[in-house]
């Protein structure tokens, strides 16, 4: 499976899911920023920031970094692999209209997997678009954003797709943190990783919406709550999520959950809070359970806002091609029952 994994989202890991229920082990190329550029227009992340999302994905059992954007019937002699994957969504070439897909199709080499509608690249970047640091605009054009056609439908059945079946053994030590998590990135992936290094099984605890606004300001969170839950469940390193995570770290939450140790990067939760606040961490400081590690990454949501608002030319060139591929997908879509 080919994949741009740039501003990754639940879509991408449901695409990874499906991919891995058709075979025994699923490979994931990661596009070249080059090909990404040549053949659908700037990336936002870059090729070692989308590599290491495609790494810490639960359902990935290989990652190959640098691939092309179009697969072959010779790109996939060439390097062993029986198939491809791809969406439903008919992936049109950009230097010819014509179905990119054809030929690894005519040599049925090509396995059709549901897209996960409601969410993709192409509305994040048009979200973002529109913003700048102090402002939020309500009112989209259409030539960014095809968000209109669709929405992010949450489901009880989506997240136990997601969801590990794994409970915390008695002897387990049972390791927590939580935060915002919005526009899951490199910064994010590689804190997790290092707290779950601190035990055996690792709670991650996702603020809810009302909360995050109240933090960063109106722009954000820019994914809703279950679009960040589905994003951390798709983690390698992630065993449970608790959706709308209490701030501050109650004493009775440590109990309830045995929380052993609790961990915090230096990039705080808090940085952004301007007025006086209590320390959301007192209670596991006091108690002796508090782990502060090193943030290795400073990239942060913002960041990315940023990146996106600062060539805003060249993106909303970008999308407005994009939205026109999603608009005729949703016109000529039938139902494809999801793996």
């Amino acid at each position: 499976m080919a994949a741009c994994m740039d501003l990754i989202h639940s879509g991408h890991f449901n695409c990874m899911r499906q991919a891995k229920k058709l075979g025994d082990i699923l490979v994931i190329g990661v596009i070249s920023d080059d090909e990404i550029r040549r053949c659908k227009g700037p990336p936002v992340m870059n090729q070692e920031e989308r590599r290491i999302m495609a790494e810490a994905c639960k359902w990935a059992d290989e990652v190959i970094d640098g691939v092309e954007y179009y697969v072959t019937p010779e790109i996939l002699e060439r390097v062993g692999y029986d198939y491809v994957i791809y969406g439903d969504d008919l992936a049109i070439r950009k230097d010819t209209g014509t179905d990119a897909y054809a030929d690894v199709r005519a040599a049925g080499k090509l396995k059709i997997i549901k897209r996960t509608e409601g969410i993709s690249t192409t509305d994040m970047v048009g979200k973002m678009l529109l913003m700048t640091s102090n402002e939020l605009v309500t009112s989209p054009p259409t030539q960014i954003s095809a968000s209109t056609k669709t929405q992010f439908l949450s489901t009880t059945r989506r997240i136990n797709q997601f969801s590990t079946p794994k409970t915390p053994a008695p002897t387990d030590r049972i390791v927590y943190i939580d935060g915002a998590f919005d526009l899951l990135h490199r910064g994010h992936v590689e804190t997790i990783k290092r707290a779950r290094e601190f035990g055996d099984y690792l709670i991650v605890g996702v603020h809810d919406d009302r909360t995050v606004n109240s933090i960063k300001g109106l722009n954000y969170p820019i994914m809703n709550l279950h679009e960040r839950t589905l994003n951390l469940l798709a983690l390698k390193y992630v065993d449970d999520v608790i959706m709308g995570a209490p701030w501050e770290i109650t004493e009775d939450m440590i109990k309830t959950l045995n929380i052993q140790v609790v961990v915090q990067g230096t990039n705080h939760k808090d940085s952004m809070m301007t007025t006086p606040h209590e320390d959301p961490y007192t209670v596991p400081k006091r108690l002796g359970i508090y782990q502060e590690i090193s943030s290795t990454c400073n990239l942060n949501a913002e960041d990315i806002v940023d990146r996106i608002v600062a060539h805003r030319l060249q993106y909303t060139k970008r999308n407005e091609r994009m939205t026109a591929n999603q608009q005729q997908y949703y016109e000529n879509k039938q139902f494809v029952p999801e793996i």
